[in-house]
């Protein structure tokens, strides 16, 4: 089991954070039926207000769990995929991806 951590940078202002969730929010049910994937979650920081928080208020951090490398590749290329980047693709600055697996 793989788990995916994609950082997403969005230009700066609330409204283009809050227009990539939206577009989440719109795949979101689409992408949790795939082959292979076991979670697909999109997390914003929480306002802790405590001093050892390290905050981005303009990214989007999404969390996936994925069988396997083969099955996150045929996500990407998913049609649903293919329309949410173009959807977003004026919000978005950057995307840095994590695959990770169990450290023990």
């Amino acid at each position: 089991m793989l788990t995916v951590i994609a950082e997403i940078r969005t230009r700066p202002g609330q409204h283009h954070r809050q227009a990539v969730l939206d577009e989440f929010a719109k795949i979101v049910p689409v992408v949790l039926k795939e082959e292979g994937c076991h979670g697909y979650a999109p997390l914003v920081d929480h306002a802790a207000g405590v001093s050892f928080q390290a905050t981005a208020p303009d990214s989007i951090m999404m969390v996936e769990r994925w069988e396997s490398v083969a099955h996150l590749e045929a996500h990407l290329q998913t049609p649903h995929m293919k329309a949410w980047s173009e959807a977003v693709k004026g919000n978005v600055l950057e995307t840095h991806i994590r695959i990770l697996e169990a450290g023990l």
